[in-house]
């Protein structure tokens, strides 16, 4: 039986039971009835329910509160909050629905930019604060594409059931690029050459065609950085930007960013000591001097300490030392302005790389960028190896920015890498055209791209077209040929060339190549090469262009003899021949005739060849060199089948410096030899013919062998198979025009000379037992005016005259890309021989060199 105080407990229990599930339900109910206070009004679209959230939602319940969260939103254009005894009411006007965004006026931007920058969009809500603040983002757009002008407004459409159509109208105004670039604090350079090494520009009278004065923030931080790396590669070790700083000027058309950069170039340094410091046991220490770039007594410049500490490095890896590190470390002594530079090996963290993370390659595969790494997943850590991977594929110029970081890996001796990148377009169409005194007008249209469905791979296709020549090319090139650094590709290529203007012939080439390039050094590599290709030579033979008509007489324009003509022989002893039907000589060869030695080779020449390429370069820019030293011998050897068989050589050697500044003086020579394989004479399509590419003052094929048989200047040139020569040049900016033009003028001296005609002399064109021309002892000689049939020897002037030259040119790399106009004036030359007729009078020389004075060659892009 229970007691009766347990009986009380119990009941007691039961009270509190009830009171608290009592105070649930008025909790619930309570909040119910708060719930169904709230009354919506006005929403069409909106659920109801979730308007009362933003008033329930309000931290202290106010409705003024509850009023600004509901605006907030971007669903209502109105909202009134009010309380109605013990109801909240809740007026809510809805914002209309966006039909679509569209864009007036937008010429110079593509619509798909600006849809990608407002934050309007179909089937969103419409929202005049967003609206506006879409119209400061489209100006910013055009404010960095460098249209700061821009004006940019608003209208609505009104469509059915609450749409509406967003409309900005854009006035795109003028350009409004860079103003001006200043300099502050720089005393060792120029203002104006500092600007030259920026890609940055300022505006000008050909802004209408650049882009590269349009203000762009990231460009200028990698000219800034460019400016620096050109301060220490000259010596300036303390060089700093001290403040880069961009304002956009306003004003009536003379509106513009203006760009004023401070630097601190501190003192020039040159080297004052090199020692290489070792704190590993056993490392041969003597295999790494050859490492050295910088040596004692030179300005110090910063790619040297790069490339020396890239060199120890691989050095000491391939010694056995995976985890050392090599630490450069420079002494300054500031009183005699020199730096003692050190290199300490040791031995770093016994660091391994975990992982390679690569993020952001939306385009480029993985490997392509792995294949940059000289690192990978187990191998040692290695900052410099990875610092010249970052290198690498900045170099690339597939990504707009690529950004090494590093974080703990699993374990405290294992690290991960991350490799952040950015794609960015890497194929190009462009028009081209130019005009050269060689190949006249002439048009390209091309497409590239460098890499070619994200595997890293080149691929081109190109045409062209014009006064002279056309023609066809296709170039393939993979840079990791089975999976080494080794750049293997093919070319296919076609060229119709009309040289009639300048000899009596036209020639066409088709065919390919197959190349492997292998880089030995950052500085040296070979190329290795083979060509199959076609060569076919025509003589055109037409009434206006008669260049064949005395060996294939034109019927009713060339003069011949009657039937059954005789003549005596050109030779004592020799028979009485007959020439009936055959044309009149010389007579058929006043309106122009090809070299009997051009007529021979007509026809097609196959020629299979295989060579290499040694080039070796130091060159401080490939565009425009300052400083340097390119070199490129080319052996090569035909005669691997086809109907060419030869050994050929040529090389060129150019050295660069920079006398003072912008005046940058270079020495070229070059040189070349063709021997046959066989006791065959060459091919002439196989020999060199030369002109302003040897020495200027010159016309194409104007130098060297020339048919003295003849008197058609334009048709006696037969080639050599040696050549050389060599140009002094001394280049410098215009005084009073701006350097940012592209203008530069210059002063050159040439010299050389092509000799060695090594080709066939006689030729049986007619098809009869003589060859008209050979005197007794079988040398070609006699006199065009009197033999009175085509003759059909070469009568050879194969002279080792120097040619030389000097004159003035204009350089413009402008916007359209290289224009050159050079005059030159011809201090020597071989004036040929001189020419009587069959009385004995003069009539002049022939076999002379061809002169052309003014030589014009330019190009665009756009």
């Amino acid at each position: 039986m229970m007691s009766m105080t347990g009986k009380r407990r119990r009941k007691s229990a039961e009270q509190t039971i009830v009171l608290v599930a009592a105070a649930a339900a008025g909790l619930v109910l309570g909040g119910t009835a708060q719930a169904q206070q709230i009354v919506v009004q006005g929403n069409k679209r909106v659920d109801a329910d979730t308007i009362r959230s933003y008033v329930t939602g309000t931290a202290s319940g106010s409705p003024e509160e509850a009023r600004r969260n509901l605006l907030a939103s971007g669903m209502f254009s109105d909202v009134k909050v009010s309380r109605s005894g013990a109801s909240t009411v809740v007026s809510v006007r809805e914002n209309n629905l966006i039909n679509r965004v569209v864009f007036e006026g937008n010429k110079k931007i593509e619509k798909a930019t600006l849809e990608g920058e407002v934050e309007a969009k179909a089937r969103g809500a419409f929202s005049e604060a967003v609206v506006q603040a879409d119209i400061q983002r489209i100006k910013e757009v055009y404010r960095r594409a460098g249209r700061g002008t821009a004006k940019v407004t608003y209208r609505t459409v009104d469509l059915p059931n609450g749409r509406l159509d967003v409309i900005y109208v854009i006035e795109e105004g003028d350009k409004t690029g860079i103003k001006a670039i200043n300099f502050v604090g720089n005393s060792a350079y120029s203002s104006s050459k500092l600007r030259e090494l920026m890609s940055s520009s300022e505006m000008n009278f050909l802004s209408f065609i650049k882009t590269s004065d349009v203000y762009d923030p990231d460009r200028i931080t990698n000219d800034l950085d460019i400016v620096r790396r050109y301060y220490l590669k000259n010596g300036y070790a303390d060089f700093r930007v001290v403040n880069a700083d961009a304002r956009y000027v306003e004003g009536e058309g003379d509106a513009g960013w203006v760009v004023t950069v401070t630097v601190d170039e501190g003192e020039q340094y040159r080297v004052g000591a090199v020692a290489i410091d070792s704190r590993l046991p056993g490392l041969d220490t003597q295999t790494l001097d050859g490492e050295i770039r910088a040596q004692v007594g030179d300005v110090y410049n910063a790619e040297d300490v790069e490339r020396t500490l890239n060199g120890v490095t691989n050095q000491v890896g391939r010694q056995g030392y995976p985890f050392a590190q090599v630490r450069p470390t420079g002494q300054r002594d500031r009183a005699t302005h020199t730096v003692a530079l050190g290199f300490v090996v040791e031995d770093g963290p016994r660091v391994y790389v975990e992982r390679i993370n690569i993020r952001g390659n939306t385009r480029t595969r993985d490997y392509v960028i792995r294949r940059e790494l000289d690192i990978t997943e187990g191998d040692a850590y290695n900052r410099v190896l990875t610092d010249r991977a970052e290198r690498r594929l900045n170099g690339l110029g597939f990504f707009k920015k690529v950004r090494f970081s590093n974080e703990p890996g699993s374990s405290a001796d294992r690290v991960i890498i991350n490799i952040d990148v950015e794609d960015q377009p890497t194929g190009s169409f462009s028009v081209a055209g130019g005009y050269s005194t060689q190949d006249g007008i002439i048009g390209e249209v091309s497409i590239s791209e460098s890499n070619f469905l994200g595997r890293g791979q080149y691929v081109r296709v190109a045409g062209t077209g014009g006064q002279y020549s056309r023609g066809f090319d296709f170039s393939f090139t993979e840079p990791y040929f089975l999976g080494y650094r080794l750049a293997a590709g093919f070319d296919a290529f076609y060229k119709y060339s009309d040289q009639t203007r300048y000899s009596r012939y036209e020639t066409t080439v088709y065919g390919g190549q197959l190349r492997v390039g292998l880089p030995i050094t950052e500085e040296f590599g070979i190329t290795l090469r083979y060509s199959l290709y076609n060569t076919e030579l025509k003589v055109p033979n037409t009434v206006k262009r008669p260049y064949n008509d005395c060996s294939n007489p034109i019927s009713g324009y060339t003069a011949t003899y009657a039937a059954n003509t005789t003549l005596p022989g050109l030779n004592p002893g020799d028979p009485v021949r007959n020439v009936g039907g055959q044309a009149i000589y010389p007579n058929c060869a006043l309106d122009g005739e090809a070299s009997i030695a051009l007529k021979g080779s007509q026809g097609s020449t196959l020629t299979s060849l295989a060579g290499l390429t040694l080039a070796y370069s130091t060159l401080d820019n490939l565009g425009s060199p300052r400083n340097g030293l390119y070199a490129e011998l080319k052996p090569d050897v035909a005669g691997l089948g086809g109907d060419s068989k030869f050994f050929r050589v040529t090389g060129d050697a150019r050295y660069y410096k920079e006398l003072y500044e912008d005046v940058v003086g270079f020495v070229r020579f070059q040189g070349g030899h063709i021997t046959a394989l066989n006791d065959q004479p060459l091919r002439i399509t196989d020999q060199f013919f030369l002109g302003p590419s040897l020495v200027r003052g010159f016309a194409p094929n104007g130098i060297g062998p020339r048919d003295v048989g003849i008197s058609d200047s334009r048709s006696n040139a037969i080639g050599g198979s040696t050549y050389f020569g060599g140009t002094v040049e001394v280049q410098f900016p215009l005084p009073g025009v701006p350097r940012d033009l592209g203008l530069k003028g210059a002063v050159f001296a040439d010299a050389g000379t092509l000799f060695g005609y090594n080709g066939r002399t006689q030729f049986n064109v007619n098809g009869d037992a003589f060859i008209n021309g050979i005197a007794p002892g079988g040398a070609c000689n006699f006199n065009q005016n009197t033999i009175g049939v085509e003759p059909e020897c070469v009568n050879v002037r194969d002279k080792m005259t120097i040619r030389s030259s000097v004159g003035a040119s204009i350089l413009w790399n402008s916007p359209l890309g290289p224009i050159r106009f050079d005059y030159a004036y011809a201090l020597s030359k071989d004036e040929g021989v001189k020419a009587y007729d069959a009385t004995g009078n003069y009539l002049g020389r022939v076999g002379k060199d061809q002169l052309q004075a003014f030589r014009f060659s330019g190009g665009s892009r756009f």
